[in-house]
């Protein structure tokens, strides 16, 4: 994964939730972003995942552009994956519906392949037995597993995870980091906001420190966490 960022700001209204980020990143498997709250994490990912425009500056990744084109941009979203923090399933529907539905609506397949896929997933998760049970019925862990179980199934290459855990107790939280090494581990590219340190340092392998909008360093992780050239870091 190559990420290339030039001089990315982006504004609501008159605050500055970015200021001139600039970045460029070779040969990452798993890009960590790490900070202060409201230091631009998560609004750093939501540029890089297209489902906001940058006020100005640019970004490329694996050396294209991110599209600016609406039609362009809606099929680069359905080219990756995204896990957000509240899960955002839909409360109407059970396990296996989440899944299948934006298989069939946003992918095109058929209901007999978005039900097998759907089910494939759930099982790897140890969520089967689960599959007719709507979020409310389900733990936040649980919840947050079916969450990645869709931004997997249909296979995309990269994925983004817009901190996971925030909303869970340790134990839960335990089980979905180990769910997303594993990921990481069988070659899936990501790029993570946390501030679970211990997680960063184990799967990244970049780190990006950013704080009031804009990147204090980034680099190899090992070195970054070993070597920090700036206070705040």
């Amino acid at each position: 994964m190559k990420i290339r960022v030039d001089k990315l700001i982006k504004t609501y209204g008159e605050h500055a939730a970015l200021e001139g980020l600039t970045m460029e990143i070779e040969d990452a498997k798993c890009l960590a972003f790490i900070g202060p709250s409201g230091g631009g994490k998560s609004t750093a990912l939501r540029l890089l995942a297209g489902l906001e425009h940058p006020s100005s500056g640019s970004i490329e990744i694996n050396d294209e552009a991110l599209p600016v084109d609406e039609a362009e941009l809606r099929n680069y979203r359905k080219s990756i994956g995204i896990v957000f923090q509240g899960y955002n399933l839909f409360p109407h529907l059970n396990a296996l519906d989440n899944i299948t539905l934006p298989l069939e609506k946003a992918h095109g397949l058929s209901r007999k392949k978005a039900d097998a896929r759907a089910r494939e997933l759930l099982g790897r998760f140890r969520l089967d037995q689960h599959a007719y049970k709507r979020p409310a019925e389900l733990s936040g862990g649980q919840n947050q597993r079916i969450a990645i179980a869709r931004s997997l199934a249909h296979n995309p290459e990269l994925i983004f995870f817009d901190e996971p855990t925030s909303a869970l107790d340790p134990e839960m939280t335990a089980e979905v980091l180990d769910v997303i090494e594993e990921l990481i581990q069988e070659g899936k590219d990501c790029v993570v906001v946390t501030h679970q340190m211990g997680f960063a340092k184990r799967v990244s392998d970049h780190i990006c420190f950013l704080a009031n909008g804009s990147v204090l360093e980034h680099g190899r992780s090992l070195e970054l966490f070993e070597n920090p050239r700036e206070k705040e870091t």
